[in-house]
């Protein structure tokens, strides 16, 4: 090594979903299957090119104000982020500053070991039960902040708001981040509790439900000192973090509730289905309130299906790590999208 090295800030960094460069039954990264609402291709359309020649506005307030009007909160508990990663990586750095470990579960979202070694934030990662659902009780003990999504990722699990309050009730002098990534598809969200805990983050983002990952759109709701302490921290990185196509973007998406409330009741459906159909396969399919199912097999592993699947051009996503080594997650496509799936594992499996 040389000596320089010593120095350097080295991470495992996040290894995101295969991103296939050939046209296939893409299932691995939860995105929507439908596209964003027409109000998006109309504000892309109408995006005067002359202005891209200045920057952005630095406070978003369009798109802000967009986010207060639909949530039913003061444009100043809103934060807005290039996408729900970069809202929840801000949200590490600004609040979790404690010698106390910060608590999460151990099957999650795998950013968040990434970015507690990022900042050389100490962590435990808690247990989910037999049943991969949170033990509210391993989260009462001292700590330096709390986060867990809701629902969870990768299992879909939603935890009642009743968990979520007890968790809160229990930890109100840290702060306590709900990544709500995936709440459009089933459940409360833990906004309603905002004006009971002034602790709290909800993270949700344009990614799942809104069809814009592209866009890369996240925010954070939370009090208003909350939001300005995220501001401060944001503003002495960047200031101009999101380009003037996305907040138009965002801001149009957001004029569209019916079409939004039509793409959602679309997905639950043909997830629902898709539940049935897993388990008349034999798998077996966790109750997931999510964009994607959580499958395991008792005959087959899932590194079997996994690449059996690849090699039809057929990507769902598979980790291998332990106490999910034989499950797959299976984003939830078109009806046709799948089809093509169960047509594929029914013969694979000769069912």
């Amino acid at each position: 090594m040389k000596a320089f090295e010593k120095n350097i800030r080295k991470v495992q960094p996040y290894v995101p979903g295969e991103q296939p460069r050939r046209p296939v039954v893409k299932l691995n990264t939860n995105e929507n299957p439908y596209p964003p609402a027409p109000g998006v291709k109309k504000a892309l359309q109408e995006l005067d090119t002359d202005r891209q020649r200045l920057y952005p506005d630095p406070d978003c307030r369009e798109l802000v104000r967009h986010l207060a009007d639909w949530y039913g909160v003061g444009e100043d508990q809103v934060f807005v982020g290039v996408g729900s990663d970069d809202v929840l990586s801000m949200c590490f750095l600004t609040f979790f500053n404690s010698e106390k470990p910060i608590f999460f579960p151990d099957v999650t979202y795998s950013f968040y070991k990434v970015w507690a070694d990022l900042y050389r934030i100490p962590y435990e990662c808690k247990p989910l039960d037999e049943d991969f659902r949170l033990v509210k009780e391993d989260y009462y003990g001292e700590n330096g902040g709390i986060i867990f999504p809701n629902p969870n990722a990768p299992t879909g699990i939603y935890e009642e708001l009743e968990t979520v309050e007890e968790i809160l009730n229990h930890n109100r002098d840290v702060i306590v981040i709900v990544d709500e990534a995936y709440i459009d598809f089933g459940g409360r969200s833990a906004l309603e509790l905002l004006d009971r805990y002034d602790n709290l983050i909800v993270t949700q983002t344009f990614s799942k439900a809104r069809s814009m990952a592209g866009m890369r759109i996240g925010y954070a709701i939370a009090s208003p000192a909350l939001i300005k302490y995220l501001l401060d921290a944001k503003f002495s990185f960047n200031s101009y973090t999101m380009n003037q196509a996305s907040i138009a973007c965002g801001s149009a998406a957001l004029e569209d509730r019916k079409y939004f409330e039509e793409n959602l009741r679309k997905i639950i459906r043909t997830r629902e289905r898709a539940k049935e159909e897993f388990a008349r396969l034999g798998f077996c399919c966790l109750d997931s309130k999510a964009n994607f199912l959580f499958v395991t097999h008792p005959e087959y592993s899932g590194e079997e299906l996994f690449q059996a699947l690849k090699e039809e051009g057929i990507y769902v996503r598979f980790w291998g790590s332990p106490r999910i080594e034989d499950y797959l997650r299976v984003t939830i496509g078109t009806e046709e999208e799948m089809e093509i799936l169960f047509e594929f594992l029914r013969n694979y499996m000769k069912k």
